[in-house]
């Protein structure tokens, strides 16, 4: 029951995050070492989890299992309906802690950030 209790015993020797399971810590891994141990079978696209490659996987069969309720636009994977669900929300979760402008997606505040480049 670590996700409840908070405790993150696995540790990355390279940036130091930590996790509550092996295998999360494990998938964290790969991001440093560039590994991609799973293949799509259709056009040999690799990846670092196996949970890409299953929503990688829709791209090929057009399969999009996630509706907005609200316009019935469908998505291939459960993150970009969330970022979508904004749109109607107007939901802005991403605040620049300089100017206190907000934005509804983490890129969207990145590509602000440029803004105070020469500020910071």
């Amino acid at each position: 029951m670590r996700t409840h209790s908070g405790e993150r015993p696995y540790r990355c020797a390279t940036c130091h995050k930590s996790f509550s399971q092996a295998a999360n810590l494990t998938a964290h891994i790969r991001t440093h070492s560039g590994e991609k141990p799973f293949r799509c079978h259709v056009c040999d696209r690799r990846f670092s989890q196996s949970s890409s490659v299953t929503t990688h996987m829709r791209t090929h069969s057009g399969e999009r299992p996630y509706r907005c309720y609200m316009c019935k636009k469908s998505f291939s994977d459960s993150s970009t309906l969330t970022k979508h669900l904004r749109i109607h929300s107007g939901e802005k979760p991403y605040q620049c802690k300089l100017c206190l402008l907000r934005f509804s997606q983490s890129g969207n505040l990145n590509r602000h950030m440029r803004v105070h480049a020469g500020s910071v």
